[in-house]
């Protein structure tokens, strides 16, 4: 069986999270062909790949979000005058969200003689735009409101004219833009499709607009509405939708999939990975050893965990933090991290950069995770297969990974709120002046793991949703 596993801005350039997860997957099943079909921001990511592809990875097929409309550079071809009344329809259905009517739009949009530029600048959008406008936005300045809907349904209708590869099964990685391309290919090919989404899209997207500063007013709105009616498109026309744990899958119902084609499918590690660790030793004798498994991005809000270790070090001096991971996916973000650390005079923090992090969990006594969002962090999971206590913010299915979900095990680690310094600096103190609790939580995350998120589960798991598509396509 041939699968295309459909992935936004992270599979095979990013590292980590869902990168991992997907390399994973691809890995454990040799007996199918993959494609990826990669949605990027741009061209600049063309090709750059941050991990070897295995031999089953037979295609990197890439869509950009930002991008020029090529077709309409070949003068040779002649160009559509105007929309039919039926597409129109559907235009503005999409515009003013009222039942969409997505098939009479993939059909236009893939249509060979469509150009994007000339639509988007032409008498019909404008049309729509304006009854849009008059119907829900009146209060608005025209002229700002027409170019920020071009602005944002540019990605969107990018992702539309994209070539779509065949593939039987369509495995989208979260909805969003992914959903829409794994739509249009069902409808396009008849090929089965199946979401699985590790944090919950659209609620990602609400939350980090409304935290954003270069958004604001009635247009916040219009973004989340574009990324709400996404996510209706892909539970609509999902076979299957999987989420990591229950109250995600929840969360999908709420926002309109259907309950009966849901399902929890845990991560999982590979815990032989971190069995009889060695390795070149790192970790000094008699320092407390933290470790931090992450990008350095602002999601994973780099800035507090400094904050909270340098005020815990006044406390527990003999403290030392590892920040394991990547440095160059936010380099700006990355320069005010370093500048912090010396800005505070803080010592004892090292960034190692990209690392293999079996060679260095083993020599941590904790590790730490101050995410201002997650899914089922695969580095908890990690951290329990090396024995390790977890300090974690209160996102995604860390609570769940903490504190299980009656699974009769107690507590691995604490839970402490989103950007709350002061509470994490009392959990690093806490579990620094206390070897006694580091171990019995270390010892309660393992038995989690093992009991619950193994790779060979994860694995068994998924095995059996690409056999029920088999199935259904023989």
């Amino acid at each position: 069986m041939r699968i295309c596993m459909v992935a936004e801005g992270c599979y095979p350039y990013v590292v980590g999270g869902v990168s991992s997860w997907i390399h994973s997957i691809i890995k454990a099943f040799p007996e199918h062909e993959f494609i990826v079909l990669a949605i990027l921001a741009n061209r600049s990511y063309r090709g750059k790949f941050a991990y070897e592809l295995p031999e089953n990875l037979i295609q990197v097929h890439e869509v950009y979000l930002e991008d020029y409309d090529w077709r309409s550079k070949k003068t040779d071809r002649k160009r559509r005058k105007s929309l039919t009344n039926d597409e129109y329809e559907a235009l503005l259905s999409l515009l003013i969200n009222q039942n969409v009517r997505w098939e009479v739009l993939f059909h236009l949009f893939q249509s060979e003689h469509f150009s994007l530029n000339e639509f988007l600048m032409g008498p019909e959008f404008l049309r729509a735009v304006r009854e849009c406008y008059q119907l829900n936005y009146p209060e608005a300045v025209f002229s700002d409101f027409l170019w920020t809907m071009r602005s944002i349904y540019l990605p969107l209708f990018l992702a539309l004219t994209s070539e779509i590869p065949y593939a039987d099964l369509y495995h989208c990685v979260a909805t969003g833009y992914a959903g829409v391309l794994g739509a249009m290919a069902k409808e396009r090919y008849g090929c089965g499709l199946l979401v699985s989404e590790h944090g919950i899209y659209t609620r990602e997207r609400e939350e980090e607009l409304i935290r954003a500063k270069w958004v604001a007013g009635i247009y916040k709105n219009v973004w989340i509405d574009q990324f709400k009616k996404m996510s209706k498109l892909a539970y609509g026309k999902a076979d299957l939708v999987t989420s990591l744990y229950e109250h995600a899958r929840k969360l999908q119902i709420e926002l309109g999939c259907p309950e009966e084609i849901t399902m929890v499918t845990p991560n999982g590690v590979d815990e032989k990975r971190f069995e009889g660790q060695k390795g070149e030793r790192i970790a000094e004798e008699g320092m407390i050893h933290v470790g931090a498994v992450l990008r350095v991005t602002p999601i994973k809000d780099v800035k507090t965990l400094i904050r909270a270790f340098a005020f815990a070090k006044e406390k527990v001096e003999n403290l030392k933090l590892w920040i394991m991971g990547p440095t160059d996916e936010d380099e700006k973000y990355a320069a005010e991290c370093f500048e912090l650390v010396e800005a505070m005079g803080v010592q004892d923090i090292v960034f190692t950069g990209r690392v293999n992090v079996t060679e260095y969990l083993w020599q941590m006594d904790m590790t730490i995770l101050t995410s201002i969002s997650e899914g089922q962090p695969l580095t908890i999971l990690e951290s329990y297969a090396s024995h390790k206590p977890v300090i974690a913010t209160d996102v995604g299915n860390c609570r769940g990974l903490i504190y299980g979900e009656d699974d009769g095990i107690g507590e691995s680690g604490i839970l402490t709120h989103v950007m709350n310094v002061e509470e994490i600096t009392a959990a690093l103190v806490e579990l620094a002046t206390n070897e006694k609790k580091r171990l019995e939580f270390g010892e309660n995350g393992y038995q989690r793991m093992m009991n619950r998120y193994k790779l060979t589960d994860m694995q068994g798991t998924y095995h059996n949703i690409y056999q029920f598509f088999r199935d259904k396509e023989d």
